[in-house]
């Protein structure tokens, strides 16, 4: 992965730019997102990206269920910058994303092009393009959720390659493979510091195997049909 760290500063990041709203998708500083393009305004935002500063913001649209042809879109979104593209032979374009910074919504503005451009700022996560910080991280309390979580989904965990993962790096991957609510993915994305999303990974893990745990118990204790 590109390592960008220390070498942008905020104001080389546009204030003007493409969104791509996504349900459920969660990008984070330092993470790569890969993308398949197909819909003819999002090729054309990715045309344009190319041909520019190749920035692109992902951003969750609030309302899921709102019939709205544009419905709003959260507050918080993060930035990234297109490090690999292709090209298929069908016209879709494989891109990858790595996040650089999040940032807040300040106005949409009008439509001029096939996708939707928003005025953002940056300045309250000026600290996400400088290293990650984990010291103050649980790791051992992570990795007990974690495994809980995954054993009780019944999915497959490499515990080698966890174990060896840098703590950064591996939280910020679970925060955004993890299957969480869109809700939950935002409060990751919106939690102020790696300490912090690292308690809010790990809380949602807990929770969601006690509640599953719950639900199982629940469902062996029912009386038997008549």
């Amino acid at each position: 992965m590109p390592d960008l760290q220390g070498s942008i500063s905020l104001d080389d990041l546009p204030q003007r730019i493409p969104i791509f709203p996504l349900v459920g998708v969660l990008m984070l500083p330092g993470s790569q997102l890969p993308l398949n393009m197909f819909e003819p305004r999002y090729l054309e935002m990715t045309r344009d990206a190319l041909a520019g500063h190749r920035i692109i913001g992902m951003i969750q649209p609030r309302d899921t269920a709102s019939s709205a042809h544009e419905p709003e879109v959260y507050p918080v979104g993060c930035v990234g910058k297109i490090v690999k593209f292709a090209e298929t032979e069908d016209g879709r374009y494989l891109i990858t994303l790595l996040g650089l910074c999040r940032f807040n919504v300040i106005e949409e503005l009008d439509r001029t092009t096939g996708y939707r451009q928003t005025i953002v700022d940056y300045t309250r996560f000026h600290d996400d393009l400088r290293p990650m910080d984990d010291n103050e991280v649980d790791r051992p309390r992570l990795l007990c959720a974690l495994r809980s979580y995954l054993d009780f989904a019944g999915m497959p965990a490499d515990w080698e390659a966890i174990d060896r993962a840098p703590t950064g790096p591996l939280i910020n991957s679970l925060a955004m493979i993890c299957p969480f609510a869109p809700g939950e993915k935002q409060a990751l994305l919106e939690a102020a510091n790696l300490t912090e999303r690292s308690k809010v990974l790990t809380t949602l893990m807990e929770m969601a195997h006690l509640q599953n745990a719950g639900t199982a118990d629940a469902s062996d204790g029912e009386p038997p049909l008549q």
